[in-house]
């Protein structure tokens, strides 16, 4: 069974950093595509990093772009996003996801998700 167990999060100043853990169960991050996705409250969830298996592609949304950062461990089948320079803006509950076929950083690609953690970035 896919599983996938987030950990991290929290509440942080503007300017702070954090780092999300996604560990991976059941199943090997390497054959999927990845995604971070988020969702504040009254948006939709949006994607803000994702990885195309097919071509090992990444893509950053524009306002996470430099700031934040996707990293994995295939040892620990363990995939992390660190979140630096935080905004207000980022505050959200986040959530990594893996797709079969995830070609477009879009949530109705992704087959399996975590449980979400809640970031809170203060003013």
């Amino acid at each position: 069974e896919v599983h996938l167990e987030q950990s991290g999060g929290g509440l942080v100043q503007a300017g702070g950093s954090l780092r999300l853990s996604c560990a991976g169960s059941g199943f090997n991050f390497d054959d999927y595509g990845i995604g971070w996705f988020r969702q504040a409250p009254g948006k939709e969830r949006e994607g803000v990093f994702c990885l195309n298996r097919d071509d090992n592609s990444t893509y950053y949304d524009d306002s996470v772009r430099g700031r934040f950062t996707f990293a994995s461990d295939s040892a620990k089948n363990t995939v992390y996003l660190t979140m630096n320079s935080l905004k207000p803006e980022d505050t959200a509950v986040y959530y990594c996801a893996v797709g079969v076929v995830a070609d477009i950083c879009l949530k109705e690609w992704y087959d399996y998700w975590g449980q979400g953690t809640q970031v809170t970035v203060s003013s």
